[in-house]
């Protein structure tokens, strides 16, 4: 490489696949020194938590649309396949790069697996520049007077509303870049459409419902600001509707920044009930990576200890009709056949399913938050496992485990003229009333009439209500 050509940059993309409120990438361009963009698809580091199939296709869209805004400044994406720990450390040495520039990530082996490249790049000679930039705050500022963590969403997110949230950064005007020759790394490239699913294509409805992508995320953003924050408070919970902001998956990628987020609210007009609930929405999103950050057992244990000796079913038939969305109850299979068709489900009916799944059922909930961590286009390590422990009981912040939702009355009051479950699970679309809530309560005649034949062209529950109510709190009191 000749001396007068100034050595490279390299910004590391991860959960941040945007170039607006990119601390890092702001960083790396304020450097002077021609870039290197990159991104690592690891998926053979047992530490980190590998990328479900749906968050795969989605990922693929937003590698692209990522990499499209970079060409119109002269760039590209240069995307691998394989250790972090050794790409890294190998690319910078290949390419000369003196500094690497990224996003902190939460989990503690995803820090140690940080440090562990940190150490290695340093040794070579070549900086390492860390930013935070996929939260509101740096998790460690928002302490107890004790110096501690918060346990309860409640009390952090009335402390960190005491801290300011810095202001979101615009896309850098002007960015130069150093092209890496396809000889360098060559058996490491990613085969991106290798992120798409193939013989079968089940992604065809994934691609009428959504557009990844940092443009796209920030419509999202605008035509919620416009048609439905007003009203938030009472449309987020309608299942049929439009009421909430559907950017979950834009922010799991990073293809829009909490901050970004917050300040739109703020410009907006925080004060009034649509944007308060909503802003407290991403204040519990915010709660989880916190949480994640600190307990780093989130995903994986219960947070209340309480829980270690709860008797779980180990029944795959049950589970396995659950993410079907054949388990005979009509709000719980709209719910799962949503999820299955367009990658993401209402929030409403995740409650729902997640309570029929860890409480009439009894089935851990760690199977169902694996369930949607490959199924959800949104899926996010964090706030997955937060929402799962929430509706299990389970967690240090969650809703008491004797809280049992009633899938009819959520039906009745949620979807009350059954729009969202006909829509999802069509061969119902001829019951109404209490018949489409409960069809094995409904009259022979009435069944008849709607054209359904339980146990054939529906199944029959594959629990009483009751009944799993009942064995779900006896579970709880032999605690």
């Amino acid at each position: 490489m000749p001396s007068s050509s100034p050595l490279p940059a390299i910004v590391w993309f991860r959960d941040d696949l945007r170039m607006a409120d990119h601390p890092a990438l702001h960083a790396a361009a304020d450097s002077d020194r021609p870039l290197i963009c990159l991104y690592v698809l690891d998926d053979i580091t047992p530490a980190l938590h590998p990328l479900g199939a749906a968050a795969r296709w989605w990922l693929h869209g937003a590698l692209a649309d990522l990499r499209r805004d970079l060409k119109k400044q002269g760039g590209t994406l240069l995307t691998l396949l394989g250790s972090a720990e050794k790409l890294l450390p190998q690319l910078a040495k290949l390419t000369g790069a003196t500094s690497v520039y990224w996003h902190h990530r939460l989990h503690e082996k995803e820090r140690a697996q940080d440090d562990r490249i940190r150490t290695a790049l340093e040794q070579q000679g070549c900086e390492v520049r860390p930013h935070w930039g996929t939260v509101l705050v740096d998790p460690e500022t928002v302490q107890t007077k004790q110096g501690g963590f918060y346990k309860v969403c409640g009390s952090f997110w009335k402390a960190l509303q005491t801290h300011a949230v810095p202001e979101p950064l615009e896309a850098p005007s002007r960015l130069s870049f150093r092209v890496v020759p396809s000889s360098i790394l060559s058996d490491a490239r990613l085969n991106e459409d290798d992120l798409c699913p193939h013989a079968p294509d089940w992604a065809v409805d994934f691609r009428k419902t959504w557009e990844p992508g940092e443009s796209e995320a920030q419509e999202h953003l605008e035509d919620f600001l416009r048609h439905s924050v007003a009203h938030y408070s009472t449309g987020r919970d309608r299942v049929a509707e439009e009421g909430t902001s559907r950017l979950s998956p834009y922010l799991a990628s990073g293809a829009v920044s909490p901050r970004q987020v917050w300040a739109a609210i703020q410009k907006y007009g925080a004060h009034t009930e649509g944007p308060r609930i909503f802003l407290s929405e991403l204040g519990w999103r915010e709660f989880a990576r916190y949480t994640l950050y600190h307990l780093s057992k989130l995903p994986f244990e219960n947070l209340n200890p309480k829980f270690s000796g709860l008797k779980w079913r180990s029944n795959a038939a049950d589970l396995k009709a659950w993410q079907q969305g054949r388990t005979g109850v009509p709000i719980v299979d709209a719910g799962m056949r949503q999820l299955w068709q367009t990658g993401w489900m209402h929030n409403r009916a995740r409650m729902i399913v997640g309570s029929f799944l860890t409480k009439h059922l009894l089935i851990d909930w760690k199977k169902g938050d694996a369930w949607f961590r490959d199924t959800l286009v949104d899926a996010d390590f964090a706030n997955n496992a937060m929402n799962w422990q929430w509706v299990a009981g389970t967690g240090i912040e969650a809703t008491p485990f004797f809280r049992i939702f009633n899938p009819t009355r959520q039906a009745e009051k949620f979807d009350p003229d059954g729009d969202y479950i006909r829509q999802w699970v069509p061969e119902l679309r001829g019951l109404s009333g209490r018949a489409l809530f409960e069809p094995w309560a409904a009259k022979d005649d009435d069944l008849r009439k709607g054209r359904v034949q339980l146990g054939r062209t529906y199944p029959h529950p594959i629990v009483d209500l009751k009944e799993g109510r009942d064995r779900a709190l006896q579970a709880f009191r032999e605690l």
